[in-house]
This record gives structure tokens, C-alpha cells and sequence, in this order.
């Protein structure tokens, strides 16, 4: 009886866990990473396994930490409770903060000084998106934080550190200079081919905000949508018609094949998700829109570039 007690606590803990960092939510992280592996994939490039897994981890167990101060910080003032007790969640965010931390310490001793200060950048926007005097998500910014770091800096470190030296960009340091060189033409291609998952994220907060709007203005939160109005609606469609555009672009431009165009079928779906969230814009109801439409499209687009190496 007293095995069965301590596997069941496990459990329930576990569940807790889960729900702290909202594990449902990890999909921003999860389908870029994979867009990436797809990516390199269809251009028969080699993935470095060492350097792969180091990234994931850091970048996985991050995002966690994000969220886990997230909603450490959001239910001081919510008045609603954390799955477990304020010191214990402390805790917890310490650990996954400081795991993470070394993993991305590894990783960017592993590669080269680019990495160090994009994955540092990245872990200094996640914790003070809700943390410090002014919080990101407290200005009209979170938008086009989440859509940069998940949707583009995601596959840019990916596909940087698996590509040839020197491919988007090289950085040299000495005593004397500093010399940056960016390559246009692989950077323009990378925009291009990861439209999909900037939009869809940026578009994730942007409905979230819009549900929240009148909410978040009680308690002086003045987001991309007090500033837009009206308008945000048709932000929220424009973002995603542009992702339909770019990849069209992508295909015409030979960057992706002809089997990619594919992806442009999920447009009917998405297009009737816009619909419905443009009539009715309610947190409970139809906040998952955007959330399904970012599964429908940058789902359908990994999927598609894998199934181009496949049969080119």
C-alpha cells in the first residue's frame, strides 16, 4: 500500500509540474526546432548531434522557465494559486533556470561567440518579459518578442550552427576591430522560409492580448491592441496573409520546391479560423484559434520541406 501511495504523489506531482510550465503551450519551440531538422534534411546537410541536443535542451527547458515565472509573478497580483507552493515553484524555477543556463554555457563554448550572445540575449528577453521594474509584456512589444526569438532566432541557431562556417553571418573580435559580415542573400532566405512561425507566434499574443484588453488596461498593462484599436483585427489577419505570400515567394524564388506548395492549401482552414475570431474575440471561446491556426501552418510547412528531401 505504501508503493502504490508514493507512485500516485509521483504522478500528481508530475501533473502539477505540467501544468506550471503549461507543457500544451511548448509547441512555439517544439515546431520551429522541427522546421529546422526538416530544413536541413531537404538540403542533405549533416546535423551536428552534440551541438543539436545542447541546444534543444537549453532552449526547452527555458521556454519552461519562462512560463514558470511567468506564472509565478502573474499570480501575486491574479489571486489565483500555483499548482504547488510558493517556495517549492521558486525552487523549481531555479532549477530549470540554472540547468538551462549551463546547457547554453556548454553549447555556446562549443561553438563560437555569435551563439553566445544570441542565446544570451534570448535568456535575458525571457526572464524580464515579466520580471524587473518595466516587463516586457506590460508594453506593446510582446508580439514581436515572441514572434523574433520562437519563430526566427529558433531556426536561425539551429540552421547557423549545422550549416557551413561562415553561411548568414561571421563575427571576428581581436584588440583592435570588430568586423561583422552579413551574407543578404541567405538572410533574406531564412525571413522568407520562417515567415510562417513569426507570424503564427506574434499572432498567438496578439489574440491573447486582444481577448485581454479591457482586463489588462484595469491593471495598467497597455499592450499592442490599446494602441491599434480596431485595427488589431486586421493585424491579426494580415499576419497570417503574409505568411501564405512569403512562402509563395520562397517556392517562386526556389529556396523551397515545388512540393511545398502543398502548404498553401492550409489557407482555407486558417482563412475560417479568421472569421470566427474576427466576430467573436472571447478568451474562452476562441482564443484556441490562433493557436490552431499556428499548428495548422507552421505545422503543414515542416512537413512539407521534410516530404521535399524525401522525394528530391
Amino acid at each position: 500500500m505504501q508503493t502504490k501511495v508514493v507512485v500516485v504523489n509521483d504522478h500528481s506531482n508530475m501533473r502539477k509540474f505540467l501544468e506550471f510550465v503549461e507543457i500544451r503551450t511548448k509547441i512555439t519551440s517544439l515546431l520551429p526546432f522541427l522546421m529546422s531538422l526538416s530544413y536541413l534534411f531537404y538540403r542533405r546537410l549533416p546535423v551536428n548531434l552534440e551541438r543539436t541536443l545542447l541546444f534543444f535542451s537549453s532552449m526547452f527547458l527555458f521556454d519552461l522557465t519562462t512560463t514558470a515565472i511567468n506564472n509565478y509573478i502573474d499570480t501575486k497580483t491574479n489571486g489565483q494559486e500555483l499548482p504547488f507552493p510558493r517556495g517549492m515553484a521558486k525552487l523549481i524555477i531555479y532549477l530549470l533556470f540554472g540547468v538551462s543556463t549551463v546547457l547554453g554555457l556548454t553549447l555556446a563554448y562549443r561553438t563560437d561567440l555569435v551563439v553566445f550572445l544570441l542565446g544570451g540575449l534570448c535568456f535575458l528577453c525571457g526572464v524580464f518579459y515579466t520580471w524587473g521594474p518595466i516587463p516586457i509584456s506590460r508594453l506593446p512589444l510582446g508580439e514581436i518578442f515572441s514572434g523574433l526569438f520562437y519563430g526566427l532566432f529558433i531556426p536561425f541557431l539551429m540552421l547557423y550552427m549545422n550549416m557551413p562556417s561562415g553561411t548568414f553571418l561571421t563575427l571576428t573580435v581581436d584588440w583592435s576591430a570588430v568586423r561583422f559580415d552579413l551574407n543578404l542573400a541567405p538572410a533574406f532566405s531564412l525571413l522568407l522560409v520562417t515567415a510562417g512561425p513569426i507570424c503564427a507566434t506574434s499572432n498567438i499574443m496578439l489574440a491573447n492580448n486582444i481577448c485581454d484588453l479591457e482586463k489588462d488596461i484595469t491593471v495598467g498593462r497597455y499592450t499592442l491592441p490599446y494602441f491599434f484599436g480596431k485595427n488589431a483585427l486586421d493585424v491579426f489577419a494580415g499576419l497570417y496573409y503574409v505568411t501564405y505570400l512569403t512562402w509563395a515567394v520562397s517556392i517562386a524564388l526556389r529556396i523551397l520546391s515545388p512540393v511545398c506548395l502543398l502548404a498553401l492549401l492550409t489557407i482555407i482552414p486558417v482563412h475560417n479560423n479568421i472569421c470566427r475570431f474576427r466576430a467573436e474575440h472571447i478568451k474562452e471561446k476562441t482564443f484556441i484559434l490562433s493557436v490552431q491556426n499556428y499548428i495548422i501552418i507552421v505545422g503543414a510547412q515542416t512537413l512539407v520541406i521534410f516530404f521535399s528531401g524525401l522525394f528530391l
